[in-house]
């Protein structure tokens, strides 16, 4: 088959078990249209048929943020991908005929939206680290739910046989009352251990401030003296429960460490920390999230990819009405407000701008917003000289 002259764009509905690809040529014409299954030998032969239909391919895809052997595949082709969203696509069908929904047709309006449209942000396929820090974040993500939902259900079971317990300590972070419920759930049996023992028993498993622990947890005991039903059954699963968030509590420091020494491996990985409230944990989050940094040309650029910068939706007379922009990146937002909102606990210029920002007559989310975007602009200018932050403003040499 003979290339076409000028360009075709090729649309992807990517998939976990195979892909649909749709390739349209100038006129919106359909000239090939074929299941791909996700498979490196099977994308490898559909990407020789479509560089071989024209001179140049645009490739649109509706994937981006996770790991995708069809990215990786493309770029080690030469190939970059726009990235079209699932809404836009949604959106998108709707100027077509037909209502069904399938993965051709969905690939179809991909690739009749790249070949619209000019404005869609392309996607990096991330480097070795970048890739490396992108698995151990999302892991880690699925860890920390992991543990939220086992605290949820051990509060839950427990205010059903021993509500003062459950009241006396903080599971989500006190590592002692966890330690404490492996070995006593029930009222009665924290009773009949007494201060002394139940001290000791604490102590000789590493248990910080027992001596307090156990006080808490008789005072609750002889706040209950009556055997509620179940409560037999419902002390074995609170203690499997809680030997189950120690054991993710340890996975989780073992994976922080790992992410450390990952994130640290990046070349800026000292500048991205030196900002306030940018732990490791943190940066290896904004390096995932922000990819590649040559992407922004200022720091507006970067703050506008977080949500930071407010659109205007005028309509008729109504002017000047600001709103959070509906295509940004959430992972990137929650960084720079988790890391603003951790920046106002020490004394120092972030706090000092957050208190500026409450007396304006702001309100606290409001607050560490507005933070949050004159941040973005410092790490953007620091990764740009590549240097640590610091609160002076730095020297400039005069001519």
């Amino acid at each position: 088959m003979s290339k076409r002259p000028g360009c075709v764009w090729c649309g992807i509905d990517g998939g976990k078990g195979h892909h649909w690809a749709a390739v349209v040529d100038e006129t919106g014409a359909t000239v090939w249209s074929k299941k791909i299954d996700n498979d490196e030998s099977a994308i490898l032969a559909a990407l020789g048929e479509i560089l071989d239909l024209a001179d140049e391919v645009r490739w649109a895809v509706d994937i981006s943020g996770t790991p995708s052997a069809l990215l990786a595949l493309l770029a080690t082709h030469g190939q970059q991908a726009v990235y079209v969203p699932g809404r836009t696509v949604n959106r998108m069908a709707g100027a077509y005929r037909g209502e069904a929904k399938t993965d051709a047709r969905d690939a179809y309006v991909i690739a009749e939206t790249a070949r619209h449209r000019q404005d869609l942000a392309t996607i990096d396929v991330p480097a070795r680290l970048t890739a490396d820090l992108a698995l151990l974040t999302s892991h880690r993500t699925d860890l920390v739910a992991d543990r939220v939902r086992l605290v949820n259900r051990l509060r839950d079971v427990l205010t059903g046989i021993f509500p003062a317990l459950e009241r006396a300590f903080d599971y989500s972070k006190h590592k002692g009352a966890l330690v404490l419920l492996t070995g006593y759930q029930a009222p009665a049996a924290i009773r009949r251990r007494g201060h002394a023992r139940l001290t000791a028993w604490l102590a000789a498993r590493g248990v910080r401030s027992a001596d307090t622990v156990a006080a808490a947890a008789l005072e609750a005991a002889r706040a209950q003296m009556t055997a509620l039903p179940g409560e037999d059954v419902a002390a074995t699963i609170v203690a499997d429960l809680a030997v189950q968030i120690l054991a993710l509590e340890e996975r989780l420091k073992r994976i922080d460490q790992q992410i450390r020494d990952t994130f640290r491996a990046h070349p800026q990985a000292e500048v991205i920390e030196s900002l306030p409230g940018m732990g490791p944990i943190l940066g290896a989050e904004f390096v995932v999230a922000a990819g590649d940094l040559t992407a922004y040309a200022d720091a507006g650029h970067l703050a506008s990819a977080a949500g930071l910068v407010p659109v205007p939706r005028d309509s008729g007379r109504r002017t000047g009405n600001l709103h959070r922009p509906k295509r940004y990146s959430r992972r990137l937002r929650r960084v720079f407000y988790l890391s603003a909102q951790t920046s106002i606990i020490r004394e120092g210029p972030n706090r000092d701008f957050y208190l500026k920002k409450r007396g304006e007559g702001l309100k606290h989310v409001q607050a560490i917003i507005a933070l949050a975007r004159r941040r973005a602009s410092v790490l953007w200018a620091l990764l740009r000289d590549n240097r640590v932050f610091t609160s002076a403003p730095p020297v400039t040499q005069s001519a």
